[in-house]
């Protein structure tokens, strides 16, 4: 197997459930040509027992794009990884950081952080079973497990187990008492933890995730890190993709009506098979965040892309206030 370089991981867009669907992602890489994208979570069971391996849908323009995994059975999750290797996904990425009840329920997610050595049978079951590199995302800690010694004990065992990119959302779980989206606010994020991590493990590629919103802070942890990922500031501020590509790429920034327009394509083409144009506008609806006519345009795309005749020409519509405005 060829790992990528530790460059191929300097940016990339969190999987987020209900959010980084695969309308999300061709959006997201219209506007980062570099970030790695990764799906939102699929359980090993849904692709193994429930045969539901329409979920494993993409694009080619996606790539390069990971297909994260939830799941605690390694063999199960190895058959699962085989079909994400199959269907061309260029990593498969195991989710050990999730908080939710649901996810708790089946034994995986961020519980698995009490199971160090269960995740590492998972991880090299995975290996075993895919030429393709296999990734863990994890927290700093769980619950009272809030010692820098369990992080590290953790890593050492994914070592062990052949992983050689771990991301790390900088802020441990409370898996009873806070929701997951109090999970992604209330615990405290601790750069410094994951800084050591890299310090102490320097072979390992650390992606750092969590609370980071701009470019300059994208920039800052890379000074320590070797890669960083953007979560909900990348979904509802899509364009602050743009300016992280110009700071690290030097890429010019894209004018955000021309971004809109080569999803032109790809929207007419999904309404053809069938898709419903709400389905993919809500990704788009913080595209003109902080702009003139901001407020306008997600309005109108909110109240009739639900329509059921509503076609590209909606878009056209919702850009033209906008213009209006700016002028």
């Amino acid at each position: 197997m060829q790992t990528p370089a530790p460059s191929a991981f300097r940016l990339s867009v969190a999987p987020m459930m209900d959010w980084t669907d695969r309308h999300c992602r061709y959006f997201h890489r219209l506007i980062s040509p570099h970030a790695r994208l990764y799906t939102e979570m699929v359980t090993s069971a849904a692709l193994v027992r429930g045969k539901q391996l329409r979920l494993l849908e993409h694009s080619q323009q996606e790539h390069p794009v990971a297909l994260q995994l939830g799941g605690s059975d390694p063999a199960e999750l190895a058959e699962a990884a085989r079909h994400g290797a199959a269907a061309g996904y260029d990593e498969i990425n195991l989710n050990v950081g999730c908080p939710s009840d649901r996810v708790q329920s089946g034994k995986f997610g961020a519980c698995l952080m009490r199971e160090p050595a269960l995740v590492g049978d998972c991880v090299k079951a995975m290996r075993d079973a895919v030429d393709i590199p296999v990734t863990v995302k994890c927290r700093i800690g769980v619950d009272d497990q809030d010692e820098y010694a369990d992080l590290q004990h953790f890593t050492e065992t994914m070592i062990a187990a052949g992983v050689e990119i771990l991301v790390v959302h900088a802020r441990k779980a409370w898996l009873q008492g806070l929701s997951p989206k109090e999970n992604r606010e209330i615990p405290p994020l601790d750069y410094e933890r994951v800084y050591r991590l890299k310090r102490e493990f320097p072979q390992l590629v650390i992606v750092i995730n969590g609370g980071i919103t701009t470019a300059e802070q994208v920039q800052a942890h890379l000074g320590q890190v070797d890669g960083v990922m953007l979560g909900r500031a990348a979904y509802h501020d899509p364009y602050v993709l743009a300016r992280v590509e110009a700071a690290l790429y030097g890429q010019p920034l894209p004018d955000r009506d021309d971004i809109l327009r080569h999803m032109r394509p790809y929207i007419e083409a999904e309404l053809a098979r069938g898709t419903a144009l709400k389905h993919i506008t809500r990704h788009l609806l913080g595209l003109y965040q902080g702009e003139p006519g901001a407020r306008g345009f997600r309005r109108l795309l909110s109240e009739q892309a639900h329509l059921p005749d509503a076609g590209w020409e909606l878009l056209e519509r919702a850009m033209l206030p906008k213009r209006a405005v700016a002028a």
